[in-house]
């Protein structure tokens, strides 16, 4: 690594996203959902590409040891970050090494800037992993830290005692004691989701206060529901580098979502955690990703097409006059510029008199869409899940013989969903930015 790049000329932000999409995420078994296994060069690429045009400056991947694939893959990632200096400046790309002599160099002669290193901690960890006592770990990762910090100065190490949550706090402080004044930064991996956030806090409180001049390292799984909570307390508790994936994708449940925790700092304001960071990539972002895994954006992501979506009649009513009545957060400002209300048996009158008149241009008045809402209410329930209910409510608007404006073919359709290309109405005066299909 040239001397422009080194890490100790780094000045870090107040929020450094590790994203270990191209790690732990590669971890996810919704890979074998559709016989894929593992990201391809392509695919990783493409993701590490997006990472760092969304302002992401350290990624971390496998150490090259793993395999072949994952050794010549680091080489292609390592052209795509060179490709990009000129543009988004440096991104510094970690190897996660297990305390092992050839992960170490497996890493360090790929060019990795840093080594992320770890070993298990806790009781579970030691009796059914490595089957080492405290004694043993150090032995085994002290002097290779040492042995890596002599030759290599410029290099980031930090270390994790995995699986911490589960570790005693004498056992952690035992080990990392010894491992301090060698590292950059101490691991606070949650590798199984046992942690809550009043463990989180006060954890984070008692490490920092033992090694005030160390920074911190945070990650968080999903296993009880709490990832992004848990990282966003150890966030306000001083943690400046925390771990995610695009999605939140990686072993069992997956860990923090990078676009949810940077969605929730805005929310709340913390502005100033942002600096850097490319907003309104990120649903696009959240798209690729779930492209890869040949999936739309899960529900659960707050950064999604599916957080504007209504179908229940009283909310799209509402939102045919305003939108804040059931969105209250400003979506636009990460990349979601649209949202969506979908036909079915939930919608009222007013929808259904909406979407004849202004996007399917029939002529009627309210008293009519409330006798075709009747009978569609009755119908949608009859018919084969594979018929739409647009499909429906059209066949009853012709039954109730409306009229319908002749209108010039658009230039360009505009599609409604991206996984509805069938849908492809002329554009309507009064749409409101609120397209309306039946999935």
């Amino acid at each position: 690594m040239s001397d422009p790049y080194r890490f100790s000329q780094y000045a870090p932000r107040p929020l450094e996203v590790i994203d270990t999409t191209l790690r732990e995420g590669q971890q996810t078994s919704l890979l074998h959902d559709h016989h894929k296994y593992f990201f391809t060069r392509a695919d990783k690429e493409e993701i590490l590409r997006a990472l760092i045009i969304c302002g992401v400056k350290f990624v971390e991947l496998f150490a090259p040891v793993v395999s072949p694939q994952e050794r010549d893959d680091f080489a292609a990632l390592k052209a795509v970050r060179d490709g990009l200096i000129t543009q988004k400046g440096y991104t510094f790309l970690l190897a996660h090494v297990r305390c092992h002599p050839r992960d170490v160099e497996s890493a360090i002669q790929a060019g990795a800037d840093g080594l992320n290193f770890y070993i298990g901690t806790s009781d579970q960890s030691r009796a059914f992993n490595h089957g080492r006592d405290l004694d043993a770990i150090l032995a085994q990762a002290r002097p290779l830290l040492e042995d890596v910090r002599r030759h290599h100065p410029h290099l980031i190490l930090r270390f994790s005692g995995e699986d911490a949550f589960r570790t005693r706090d004498a056992d952690l402080f035992r080990v990392y004691d010894e491992i301090v004044p060698l590292v950059d930064r101490l691991g606070l991996p949650d590798t199984v989701g046992v942690a809550t956030p009043e463990g989180v806090a006060a954890r984070v409180a008692a490490l920092r206060a033992r090694y005030p001049a160390v920074d911190f390292e945070g990650h968080f799984h999903e296993d009880r529901g709490f990832a992004l909570v848990n990282t966003l307390r150890a966030f306000h508790g001083g943690v400046r580098y925390l771990n995610t994936t695009v999605l939140g994708i990686g072993e069992r449940s997956g860990i923090t979502s990078f676009a949810a925790l940077l969605f929730n700092l805005f929310i709340d304001r913390h502005y100033d955690a942002l600096e850097g960071y490319h907003l309104r990539g990120l649903y696009p972002l959240n798209v690729l990703v779930a492209d890869k895994l040949k999936m739309l954006v899960p529900p659960r992501e707050p950064v999604s097409l599916t957080n504007r979506t209504h179908t229940a009649g009283v909310h799209q009513s509402a939102m045919l006059n305003g939108a804040a009545a059931y969105e209250a957060h400003p979506l636009d400002q990460f990349g979601v510029t649209a949202s969506e209300i979908l036909l079915g048996p939930l919608s009222g009158w007013n929808i259904l008199h909406y979407f004849l008149k202004e996007i399917r241009y029939y002529q009627l008045d309210e008293g009519k869409a409330k006798e075709i809402a009747a009978v569609f209410k009755e119908r949608v329930y009859q018919q084969a899940p594979e018929v739409p209910p647009e499909e429906i409510l059209i066949a009853i608007a012709e039954e109730f013989g409306l009229a319908r404006l002749t209108l010039p073919e658009a230039r360009t359709p505009i599609v409604q969903r991206l996984d509805s290309p069938a849908v492809t109405p002329r554009p309507a005066a009064g749409a409101g930015g609120h397209p309306l299909n039946g999935r």
